[in-house]
C-alpha cells in the first residue's frame, strides 16, 4: 500500500492505482472506513453504514477478473437514503419508514457496483427530500466545512460524506437544487443533469411532475464526468480539461420574491466570470438576465406541492405518522389540479430562445443567495416558517428543474472559503457544464464586501 492518503485522492486517481495494482479496492475501504470512524461522529452524514459488509464489498472487487478494466474500480460511494440497497432499509429520512432491508439494487447502485464502486453507506437527508437542509426526526448532519452548520439539502449527507473525505463519490436526487445547494455549501461540484439523462430511483417514469433528476456529488469535475458516464451508460463521455471557450452570460438577478443576495455570492459569480474571460482563450462575457416568468416559483411550488402528496400516496404512509410540515406539505399538495406540462416547456422554450438570441453557450449565476442554515436550527419548525428560510436562501436553482436542464454548481474561493456558482446549458450540455466548471476549480475571486451580513437567521 502507498505511503499515502488515499481518502485526498480522486476518484480517477483511485482507480489508476487499483488497475495497476499499487494497491487494492480492500486498501482504499479500509482507509475511508478510518476517515468514517474519525469524522462521522461529529458530522453525522450516515443513516445507515456497516464496516462488515464494505470490506466484503471491496473483497469481491479485487476478486473479479475484470477489475484493470473496471471505470470505478474500489473507489467509495455514499448513497442518498431514498435510493435501494440491498440489505440496508429505505428510510427516506423519515421516522415513519421502516428498518425492513432492501432486498435488491435499485438499477442505479447496480450501475455503481457493475462499474466496480463500493458503496460505503446509505446517506441522510431531510424527510422525502423536500427541504434545503438536512435534519430530520432520524438525525442533524453538520458541515464539515464548519460543524456549526447545516451541509445544505436535501442530498446533504451525500455532500458531507465528500467534503469529509468518507467517500469520493456521492450519489443524489434534485427536485429543486438538492444537489446544487449542499455541493455549494460544501465546496463540491454538483451536477443536476437534463431531464432522462440518468435514470431515477425506482425505474420511475418521471418524479415530483418532471422536477426531479438524479445526479452527482464529487470534488472535482472530471470525478463528476466520470460517475455521469457510468450512470447515464455512456461508454464515452469526452474530455473535462477545463479548457472551455465560449460564450457566457453572467446575471445576478434572483428569480424568486424571497433572498438578498450576499456579497460572497455575489463576488463568487462576478469572479467566476472574469476568471472564464481571462487568458488566451477566455470566453465572451456579457452581463444578461433570462426571461424569468413572474410566476416561476408559484409553478415551481405548486409542481413539487402535488409531487410530494402524490409521492406520499405512492409510498403507502399516513400522513399522520409525518412531520408536521411534510403533512402541512402533503395536504397543500392535494388540493393542487394536477400540474401539466405545458407552463414549463414554454417556460424551457423561452430560456433556450433567448440563449439563442443572445448567442449565449452557458448561463453564469449565484448558486445561492447566502450562507446555510446553522445545524439542527430547522429541528420541529412548522411548514411556513420552515418554507421561508430555506427558500429564501435557494432562488436560483428551481428555474432549471422546472425546465429539465442541465445545470452545474462548482466553487470558487471567496476570503479563503469556497463559494458555489452555478452554470446552466441547453439539452445534451452536461460535459460542456463539467468542463467549464474545471475551469473554475481552485480559483479564488476577490470579495465584494466584508462579512458583516453573513449572520445566519
Amino acid at each position: 500500500m502507498e505511503a499515502l492518503d488515499l481518502t485526498a485522492l480522486t476518484a480517477a486517481e483511485i482507480v489508476a492505482r487499483v488497475h495497476d495494482g499499487r494497491v487494492s479496492a480492500a486498501d482504499v475501504a479500509r482507509a475511508h472506513l478510518a476517515r468514517i470512524a474519525e469524522r462521522e461522529p461529529s458530522v453525522g452524514a450516515f443513516q445507515e453504514h456497516s464496516p462488515e459488509r464494505v470490506l466484503a464489498e471491496a473483497g469481491a472487487v479485487d476478486a473479479r477478473p475484470d477489475r484493470f478494466a473496471l471505470p470505478l474500480a474500489g473507489v467509495p460511494v455514499a448513497v442518498k437514503d431514498n435510493v435501494d440497497v440491498a440489505g440496508y432499509p429505505t428510510r427516506h429520512g423519515s421516522a415513519a419508514t421502516s428498518r425492513e432491508p432492501a432486498r435488491r439494487d435499485d438499477e442505479l447502485v447496480k450501475r455503481l457496483r457493475g462499474a466496480g464502486a463500493v458503496v460505503i453507506g446509505k446517506t441522510r437527508m431531510p424527510e422525502l427530500a423536500i427541504w434545503g437542509f438536512t435534519q430530520s426526526a432520524l438525525g442533524v448532519t453538520h458541515n464539515p466545512l464548519d460543524h456549526t452548520l447545516d451541509p445544505g439539502g436535501s442530498s446533504g449527507g451525500s455532500a458531507a460524506a465528500v467534503a469529509a473525505g468518507m467517500a469520493v463519490l456521492g450519489l443524489g436526487t434534485d427536485g429543486g437544487g438538492s444537489i446544487r445547494i449542499p455541493a455549494a455549501y460544501c465546496g463540491l461540484v454538483g451536477l443536476k443533469p437534463g431531464a432522462g439523462v440518468i435514470p431515477l430511483p425506482g425505474g420511475a417514469d418521471e418524479h415530483w411532475f418532471g422536477l426531479t433528476a438524479t445526479g452527482t456529488i464529487t470534488r472535482t469535475a472530471a470525478d463528476g464526468a466520470l460517475m455521469l458516464g457510468v450512470l447515464s451508460g455512456q461508454k464515452d463521455t469526452g474530455g473535462c480539461d477545463g479548457d472551455w471557450p465560449g460564450h457566457v452570460a453572467l446575471s445576478l438577478h434572483n428569480p424568486s420574491p424571497l433572498g438578498r443576495l450576499h456579497p460572497d455570492h455575489r463576488a463568487a459569480a462576478v469572479g467566476a466570470a472574469a476568471r472564464f474571460r481571462a487568458g488566451p482563450n477566455g470566453a465572451a462575457v456579457a452581463l444578461s438576465d433570462p426571461p424569468y416568468p413572474r410566476s416561476l416559483a408559484v409553478q415551481w411550488t405548486r409542481r413539487w406541492q402535488a409531487g410530494v402528496a402524490r409521492e406520499l400516496a405512492e409510498l403507502g404512509w399516513d400522513v399522520g405518522g409525518v412531520e408536521r410540515r411534510t403533512a402541512t406539505v402533503v395536504r397543500k399538495g392535494r388540493r393542487v389540479t394536477e400540474p401539466r406540462p405545458a407552463a414549463a416547456a414554454a417556460w424551457r422554450d423561452r430560456f433556450l430562445a433567448w440563449l439563442d438570441a443572445g448567442g449565449h453557450d452557458i448561463l453564469l449565476s449565484p448558486a445561492v443567495a447566502g450562507p446555510p442554515v446553522r445545524a439542527g436550527a430547522m429541528q420541529g419548525r412548522r411548514y411556513l416558517s420552515t418554507y421561508l428560510v430555506s427558500a429564501a436562501r435557494v432562488p436560483y436553482t428551481q428555474a432549471w428543474n422546472l425546465a429539465g436542464l442541465p445545470a452545474v454548481v462548482a466553487p470558487v474561493m471567496v476570503r479563503g472559503r469556497p463559494v458555489g456558482v452555478q452554470l446552466v446549458g441547453r439539452p445534451g450540455d452536461e460535459q460542456k457544464l463539467l468542463a467549464a466548471a474545471a475551469r473554475l476549480e481552485g480559483r479564488a475571486v476577490p470579495a465584494l464586501a466584508s462579512a458583516g451580513s453573513s449572520r445566519n437567521r
